[in-house]
């Protein structure tokens, strides 16, 4: 039997009804936000203009009204009042130029002409402060701008006042012309919207009452009839799957046979392990990854415990697993080279049928070792930070607390206390900045500046500034250059280039001894450019020399901190190097020297490049 609906019931109604409050509801709030946006952005603008205007018209006047003792008063007025004249707009109702004397010098008031020469009456000007602000014209009952600027003369004396009233009603009115022209728009919108949704409506709701006598007639057990398809879209489509509907109840069971074998084939090749057992713990199907991550055979693994399998009997029972089926992390001998243990994760499931009955359990197991390996790296990596930063703390708070007990009135201590508090707090923000920059490349926020320049003269730039602080440098030392004659054109990032150079020679200079000489050699290869930096400093020792790019590695802590070395430095060049496609190592051998290499990727230009 087929129901009659009403039609404020219908689907017909609510679309075109919801389409109609969606608009009015977004009209609503948009123009609210736009008239309020448009009122503030307007008005601001308007004052901020006036205000700049008002100041550059007092620096104007002030040339002419400092001229006042040494020319002809009337002359002076007759100058000052074309100025305003010149000056003068639509937007501004009034400007008055007043003399340190408060006397009415120039006006734009038309009708107050006859007040040049008298005495001031305004009393905002009286007191010959800097003033802006909003009003209403106790005549017109207007809003207006109100701004009143000094005029200072060359030797910075206030000479006189500008006064200027401008009109901010008409740039109130121009937002609510704005504002009905918006509601206006906004009523006609919905008048359209209204027929459209009507129409859209209707277009959507003929099809699906046809698709609902089909279902009706499926329902009955008729699959003969066919519903007409009107189109491709989405109805259209659903059509066509009621049309399909009765051929594919004969498939269901063919359908179902290929979903089986699709998901073992799932099984098969999927990236983690999958166990599932019978109701005794019996291992009954495991793919290819989880034999291949629990290093047994098919035959091995089938049939035996789950317990067993995965070596965890003594610690579990299977109905400690039913009970509490959370995840566990195992460690199994690896078979992967390089790698003496694999951490396999294991998330267990039961397996129960509609009734509630447990007929077995799955495990999926997913090996975690290089999350868990990036997890003690990242532990390690606070660790470091923490003792890093509570040194130069533990460091500062002893200062501070023995200045705050008395040790600042001692004249010769107190200087050395607050010195070492200062180089303690420059070196914590340097270790911070440049855990900043750390973190802004490992997350590949830090963008390069690439440009195309000469690499013998940046390293020239560089070295030059170091020669030029071998005078003002605790050490002499000696910096020799042994560079290609060839010109070396690379796009790179200089400011990043130019810090990378910085903290190798920094580091060569420090572990270098008084007297000592750095040699600085530029060579090309076929396809790279190789800088090599070689001091005559205590050395690495070779257990270390792996580790010196590993933040916060240093050699020597106590020596490194004495220095106000971070220990991040080396990190920060090994990945700017990386982000150019370069590469940086080091060879060392004690108590001879270190020599640090940077190589970067480098294709000779030809000529016609630049023509």
């Amino acid at each position: 039997m087929k129901n009659k609906v009403r039609f404020y019931q219908s689907v017909n109604f609510k679309i075109a009804l919801t389409f109609i409050l969606i608009l009015l509801i977004s009209i609503e709030i948009i123009g609210a936000y736009f008239i309020r946006g448009l009122e503030q952005s307007t008005i601001e603008s308007f004052k901020t203009g006036m205000n700049t205007q008002v100041e550059t018209l007092a620096g104007t006047l002030g040339n002419y009204l400092d001229r006042q003792d040494s020319a002809d008063n009337e002359q002076v007025d007759n100058e000052i009042q074309r100025v305003l004249d010149n000056s003068d707009s639509s937007d501004i109702l009034e400007m008055r130029v007043v003399d340190q004397k408060s006397i009415i010098r120039a006006t734009t008031n038309v009708s107050d002409k006859g007040s040049i020469g008298k005495k001031n009456e305004i009393s905002y000007i009286e007191d010959f402060a800097n003033r802006s602000f909003s009003a209403f014209d106790e005549t017109t009952g207007d809003r207006i701008q109100i701004n009143v600027q000094t005029i200072q003369s060359k030797g910075d004396t206030i000479i006189g006042v500008l006064y200027v009233k401008s009109n901010l009603e008409q740039k109130y009115q121009e937002i609510n012309n704005i504002a009905l022209i918006f509601v206006t728009a906004s009523l006609i919108a919905a008048v359209i919207t209204m027929i459209v949704a009507v129409l859209i409506a209707r277009s959507i709701t003929q099809p699906i009452g046809e698709m609902r006598e089909q279902a009706l007639r499926i329902a009955k057990g008729d699959y003969s009839r066919k519903v007409a398809v009107k189109g491709k879209d989405e109805l259209g489509q659903l059509a066509e799957t009621f049309n399909q509907l009765a051929e594919r109840i004969e498939e269901t069971q063919e359908a179902m046979e290929s979903e089986r074998n699709r998901l073992n084939s799932v099984l098969a090749h999927m990236t983690d392990g999958v166990v599932a057992t019978d109701r005794r713990g019996k291992v009954i199907t495991i793919n290819e990854m989880a034999l291949s991550l629990l290093n047994v055979t098919q035959e091995e693994a089938i049939g035996q415990s789950i317990l067993t399998l995965l070596e965890m009997d003594e610690d579990y029972t299977l109905r400690k697993l039913l009970e509490n089926p959370d995840e566990i992390l195992l460690e199994r001998p690896s078979n992967v080279q390089n790698l003496d243990q694999l951490i396999l994760r294991v998330d267990f499931s039961m397996i129960r049928r509609e009734s509630g009955f447990i007929s077995g359990l799955v495990a999926v197991l997913h090996d975690v070792t290089e999350q868990e390996k990036t997890e003690q790296e990242r532990r390690e990596f606070v660790s470091n930070v923490s003792h890093e930063l509570r040194t130069p703390l533990t460091s500062m708070r002893s200062y501070i607390e023995a200045l705050n007990e008395g040790a600042w009135k001692d004249e010769e201590i107190a200087p050395n206390f607050l010195k070492v508090t200062l180089d303690e707090t420059d070196r914590m923000i340097r270790m911070i900045n440049d855990l900043l920059n750390l973190s802004r490349m490992d997350s590949g926020n830090s963008e390069m500046q690439l440009e195309l320049i000469n690499f013998k003269d940046l390293v020239n730039f560089v070295l030059d500034r170091f020669d030029m602080m071998v005078n003002n440098h605790e050490k002499n030392y000696i910096i020799r250059r042994e560079f290609t004659k060839r010109e070396l054109w690379l796009e790179v990032d200089a400011d990043r280039m130019i810090q990378v150079i910085d903290n190798i020679m920094n580091n060569a200079i420090k572990y270098s001894p008084d007297g000592g000489t750095i040699t600085v050699r530029l060579v090309e290869t076929h396809n790279n450019i190789v800088l090599s930096v070689t001091d005559q400093g205590l050395g690495i020792p070779k257990k270390d020399l792996s580790k010196i790019f590993d933040r916060f590695y240093r050699v020597d802590k106590a020596r490194a901190r004495e220095q106000g070395g971070t220990g991040l430095g080396l990190a920060i060049s090994r990945e700017v190097l990386k982000a150019h496609g370069g590469t940086i190592w080091a060879e060392s051998r004690e108590n001879v020297g270190s020599t640090f290499f940077i190589s970067l990727p480098y294709e000779p230009y030809e000529e016609d490049w630049w023509e």
